[in-house]
């Protein structure tokens, strides 16, 4: 295994953790003036093209893909378009629409007010952005290792377990 590949597919995730975790830490250094939520999807953006680049490191592309390609990655996208999350498809959307940026980029956890979801994907699916992420990663296993595919998917798995306890007591305040 590629040691720079693997390190870039994990990138994000330490990232996650530590804002997750330490909310008021990144709400401080942000500062007043900008919103953490913004603040954090463009690092999150920055970081994603990292691990992009890490998985195209190691993969080898062909065409066509196999038939299993298209339903995994047609229905993983489609709950992250759902969703408004860049994931293997560079886009935007549908659940940007439903969350908004500080919906998708812990606002909730920055001291944001957000209305809790229910419509689908939410309703029906919990996760829907990682389980729409981690399918539209095993679409891609005719390209790239298992290996990588697993590293990443383990860092969905991790940022599900550490999103599934969160402690409103340990939401940050906004600054005045």
């Amino acid at each position: 295994m590629g040691v720079f590949a693997a390190v870039g597919v994990l990138l994000p995730f330490p990232y996650y953790y530590w804002l997750w975790t330490n909310p008021q830490a990144w709400v401080n250094l942000c500062g007043k003036d900008k919103n953490p939520s913004k603040v954090m999807s463009y690092v999150s953006h920055f970081l994603k093209l990292l691990q992009f680049i890490s998985l195209f490191s190691v993969s080898t592309l062909s065409w066509p893909p196999p038939l299993y390609f298209w339903p995994l990655f047609g229905f993983g996208q489609f709950l992250n378009f759902s969703l408004g999350l860049l994931t293997l498809a560079v886009a935007a959307c549908q659940v940007y629409q439903l969350l908004g940026e500080c919906g998708t980029y812990y606002g909730v956890r920055f001291g944001k007010n957000i209305p809790w979801v229910t419509e689908f994907p939410f309703g029906v699916i919990q996760d829907p952005q990682y389980v729409g992420s981690i399918l539209s990663l095993f679409a891609c296993l005719s390209w790239t290792p298992f290996q990588y595919i697993l590293l990443w998917t383990l860092g969905y798995v991790f940022m599900i377990y550490v999103e599934s306890k969160e402690d409103p007591a340990t939401r940050a305040k906004p600054i005045s």
